[in-house]
């Protein structure tokens, strides 16, 4: 009898268990396909990271050598609300975890008391109006129960708190880094409009100096009103483009307060250009395999996978009974000092096996929900690794696009200077009109900003890049 015996216990220990946990396999390219197209290092001193989860995400922002820079991602890390509002959660699964860890341990409570009562003379079973003396009764007992885990419930309960602990500080590192990428995206941008307004106040320059000159040739009779007009026009056009650039500083100067915990309203960040020298890391991509080791909302995607599996154990073991035991002891009596004598003393101990019989179907479709669940978190983290393949070859292919177009805006600036300068001596010795000289200004304002504007973006791609990558350099200290 023995045999079928353990044979039926082993079948139900197995059939509401949770299931093994299987890494969904995903094909991950051997290497990423702008990669071998990038330019070399730079001499930066980036080094690849050790792939692994819980490393540090390492200071990458100091790469950029910008004192400024590592001083706001510093204020950001002490003051941004959703960063703690993350770390707030992360206290939340943690705890939760520990209330789950609870159930493996017998759980006892102590409860001392007194009652002073007084019963009916019926309740007593004599005469009515018979005199009944009220009694003081104190009570003192040890209680203790445990659920015995016999399907797996507690353990499985565990495993998908300590998973969901996981996710919620995988969630963290996330917001983290999409802080610091935050900052430091914001900063250069706030530096490429201040570099961009420099270059507007220079083209603002030029177009007051023509004006005068325009205005003293008019005159003397050297030059009609057209050309007085035209210089006028640029003037004004060039001022209006100086002042909506205003704006673009105002709220990007704005939304770096929000991310640095302060109000925006006594927030200023200097101006300060961002300049031709700034360093521009070359980074290293890696391979794909360690992308989903090193970004954080992969590895918490994947830790939400792992607590949904562990939630069909919980599920599955409520189809299966439960077993409880309960031990309670201590003692009743008339006087306090008596509730601990041998007279007073009182005890129980009993075990509860309950198990369900009809439910109509609850229990077996919550084990289909929680599988549905556990479907839903595979797709999701499916879905997160591709979606990161993807800003990796994006950004990738957008630092090699920026770096290509600012080696040929290079060349157009030195052009465009030469043109200006030629177009302004043809005009001044009465060779050409002014429209040609209009024309060589406003291509070389153009092409001025095209440079300034591309600086800018280089910088925010490169940032991007970091972040896409999860991060995860470290950029030794000299």
């Amino acid at each position: 009898m023995k045999l079928p015996i353990m044979t039926i216990l082993a079948s139900l220990l197995a059939g509401c268990a949770a299931p093994n946990f299987s890494q969904p396999v995903i094909d991950t390219p051997s290497a990423f396909k702008e990669a071998s197209i990038q330019t070399a290092a730079d001499g930066s001193r980036w080094v690849t990271a050790r792939p692994a989860e819980q490393q540090p995400r390492g200071e990458w922002w100091r790469a950029f050598g910008d004192p400024v820079l590592d001083e706001l991602i510093a204020d950001a890390t002490r003051s941004n609300a959703n960063l703690a509002l993350a770390a707030a959660r992360v206290k939340q699964a943690r705890a939760i975890t520990g209330i789950a860890e609870a159930d493996r341990v017998p759980q006892v409570d102590l409860a001392v008391g007194a009652q002073r009562a007084r019963s009916a003379p019926a309740e007593l079973g004599i005469p009515a109006g018979s005199p009944v003396a009220p009694q003081t009764t104190y009570r003192a007992h040890l209680m203790a129960s445990y659920e015995v885990d016999l399907f797996g419930r507690v353990s499985s309960n565990v495993a998908a708190a300590s998973a969901d602990a996981d996710a919620a500080e995988a969630s963290y590192r996330s917001v983290l880094l999409a802080l610091q990428a935050d900052v430091a995206q914001h900063y250069f941008l706030l530096r490429a409009t201040d570099a961009e307004l420099e270059t507007l106040a220079r083209t603002v320059q030029t177009r007051e100096e023509n004006v005068k000159v325009n205005q003293r040739r008019f005159d003397l009779g050297d030059i009609g009103e057209f050309d007085l007009a035209r210089a006028l026009t640029e003037l004004s056009t060039t001022r209006a483009d100086a002042i909506g650039l205003q704006q673009r500083r105002v709220t990007t100067e704005h939304a770096l307060a929000v991310l640095l915990g302060k109000p925006a309203a006594s927030y200023t960040v200097e101006a300060s250009s961002l300049l031709d020298n700034t360093r521009m890391p070359a980074i290293p991509p890696g391979l794909p395999s360690t992308l989903l080791e090193r970004r954080p909302d992969i590895a918490a995607a994947q830790r939400i996978m792992e607590a949904a599996n562990a939630r069909i154990g919980i599920a599955r073991s409520a189809m299966f009974p439960a077993l409880n035991i309960n031990a309670a002891g201590g003692g009743v009596a008339g006087n306090f000092p008596d509730v601990l004598t041998m007279t007073g003393r009182s005890w129980v101990l009993g075990a509860l096996l309950a198990a369900p019989v009809i439910d109509g179907g609850r229990r077996r479709a919550d084990v289909t929900r929680s599988e549905a669940v556990l479907e839903e978190s595979v797709a999701a983290y499916r879905h997160s690794v591709l979606t990161a393949f993807a800003e990796v070859e994006d950004n990738l292919a957008g630092l090699r696009i920026l770096h290509s177009q600012s080696t040929q805006i290079e060349d157009a600036l030195i052009s465009a200077r030469r043109s200006a300068e030629l177009a302004h001596k043809l005009y001044d010795a009465g060779r050409s009109n002014y429209l040609e000289l209009l024309d060589a200004e406003r291509n070389l304002a153009t092409v001025e900003r095209s440079a300034v504007q591309l600086r800018g973006n280089r910088a925010i791609s490169t940032v991007a890049l970091i972040r896409a990558l999860g991060g995860g350099w470290d950029v030794p200290r000299s």
